[in-house]
């Protein structure tokens, strides 16, 4: 049991330093090597910073950061102070943007140099953005982050923050495609390293971790940052786009000893030619895999061309991580694993009846490390979080031997690479375009059996299908959605089915889907 009065970063940083870790290895980063020394410097350095812009206790903080050092002070330094760093997609349009700053109210953002400009466009309509902080150039109306911690104390006393006071929040998409934040609190990631990270990763020391999901997902946040800081072990941060090869290259040059990746990535690495020739994975002795369910072809793939098991798992930004999840030598491909300690599950029908061993049912999940609620979002936080339980959205089915196996969604909502799609989001991107009359969106499996959008498009009178109409329909949406959400096929249909009131039947475009799938792995 926590004491009442406990900072997580003091937790996560200044401890190693009080305990004479100060000289080990805390992140490696485009040929730097940092120390936990050089983190709980800048840590403070810019805790201290933050609080001579004004930034105070609960006061949000957006971090809109590629994976760097920078992100790393950033969270700490703000947690540190008692204030709630809010990490950021750094794929978002400003649209999207505009609305996170907005309903969080966050006075300070640090941003990367080339995700600024998305900030300059929405500034204007955000009033309550005092102070834009870049982590590179900065131009007239910004502050050099480098210059703005250049003379600041590497001294910073933890703000006095109990167990129970907010960390952070991250957003996530719900069904409407609103982003909602889920408020974390100070010791939401320790239960996470004290049930996934100790008895699932078995992360010590000696380990030096690698993700492809960046520190803005739940999944990366725990996998690169506060997995092996709990253990004072090593990160390896990488800021590019997780280009197949460029994984491959990261993993040989810097010889992580933990992998994580989304199903998809997984899959493209595995059409690289010559891989397990060309490159050493000699090095890494765990492989986690989440954000959307891991085929048994791609385990099995991987399995025979690496030699290494894929310890697939299912985690949400409402749980902090993940609560369920496959275990070295005890993996079933295709299965979600077992419950990971300090968790514990139901499976139920729609009128919250707990369903047989075999059958399908809602999954519902409780832990300590479940979100307080969602920021100013009262009803949607009642629909999800009820008592100890927080409803996944998620059908399963659990076997004899406690394994959990994916069935599908109870909502319309798609998860592609890793990240949630709101059909309706990108119905209405694609009837913006003047040929589009309707559209409905589902998702379909591609020949890896993995989700991806898949878009049903009427036309308007005078506009005929073809491939280059199709093509500009996808770069229409990919211009207006973040790039993860377009549709990756476009079906030109005469009609939609429908209800008699109105509404999209999505179930037989799902049965629609579901042929095409079939017919795109052929």
């Amino acid at each position: 049991m926590l004491p009442r009065d406990w900072n997580a970063g003091h937790w996560f940083v200044d401890r190693h330093v009080d305990e004479g870790r100060e000289g080990c290895l805390a992140i490696l980063y485009e040929g730097r090597r940092l120390t936990y020394g050089d983190v709980y410097a800048g840590a403070n350095r810019l805790g201290n910073a933050l609080r001579r812009l004004g930034v105070g206790m609960e006061q949000r903080v957006a971090l809109l950061l590629h994976d760097s050092p920078e992100f790393v002070w950033s969270f700490w330094g703000a947690l540190k102070i008692g204030a709630v760093p809010i990490p950021t997609n750094t794929l978002l349009k400003p649209h999207d943007l505009e609305y996170i700053l907005r309903d969080s109210r966050a006075a300070v953002v640090i941003a990367s140099e080339p995700l600024v400009p998305a900030i300059e466009v929405v500034r204007p309509r955000v009033p309550g953005l005092t102070n834009v902080v870049v982590a590179g150039k900065a131009s007239a109306g910004q502050l050099s982050y480098a210059e703005l911690v250049g003379s600041e104390s590497a001294d910073l006393a933890p703000a006095a923050t109990t167990r129970d006071d907010v960390a952070f929040w991250l957003y996530t998409s719900g069904t409407t495609g609103t982003p909602k934040a889920a408020v974390h609190l100070q010791h939401d990631m320790l239960v996470c390293c004290e049930g996934f990270g100790k008895h699932v990763l078995e992360i010590g020391p000696e380990d030096r971790t690698f993700s492809v999901a960046k520190l803005f997902f739940a999944y990366g946040l725990g996998n690169a940052l506060y997995f092996p800081f709990h253990v004072g072990a090593s990160t390896v941060l990488y800021p590019g786009r997780p280009e197949p090869a460029r994984v491959f290259d990261v993993i040989t040059r810097e010889r992580p000893t933990i992998f994580y990746a989304v199903p998809t990535a997984y899959a493209a690495m595995l059409q690289v030619p010559d891989a397990d020739r060309l490159y050493d994975l000699r090095s890494v002795r765990v492989c986690s895999s989440a954000g959307e369910p891991l085929p048994k072809a791609i385990y099995e793939r991987w399995l025979e061309r690496f030699g290494i098991e894929i310890l697939d798992g299912i985690g949400s930004t409402e749980m902090c991580h993940t609560f369920i999840a496959n275990r070295r030598g005890h993996a079933r491909p295709g299965s979600s694993g077992t419950l990971v300690p300090g968790y514990d599950a139901r499976l139920v029908d729609d009128e919250g009846r707990d369903v047989p061993v075999g059958e399908v049912g809602n999954l519902l999940v409780k832990g300590d490390s479940a979100c307080s609620c969602y920021w100013n979002q009262h009803e949607r936080t009642v629909q999800t979080i009820q008592g100890e339980w927080v409803r996944t959205g998620d059908k399963y089915h659990r076997d004899t031997d406690g394994y959990f196996w994916y069935a599908g969604r109870s909502d319309d909502m798609i998860k592609a690479s890793g990240m949630w799609v709101s059909p309706a989001e990108v119905e209405g991107a694609l009837t913006e375009h003047p040929a589009v009359v309707e559209a409905g969106v589902v998702g379909a499996e591609d020949k890896d059996e993995l989700v991806k959008p898949l878009a049903f498009v009427v036309l308007a009178r005078g506009n005929a299908p073809s491939p280059a109409l199709e093509s500009e329909l996808k770069a229409f949406v990919k211009n207006r959605l973040a790039p993860y959400k377009y549709p990756r096929w476009i079906m030109f249909v005469d009609e939609l089915p429908k209800t008699a009131t109105g509404k999209i039947q999505r179930f037989k475009l799902r049965e629609i889907a579901r042929e095409t799938g079939r017919k795109s792995k052929s």
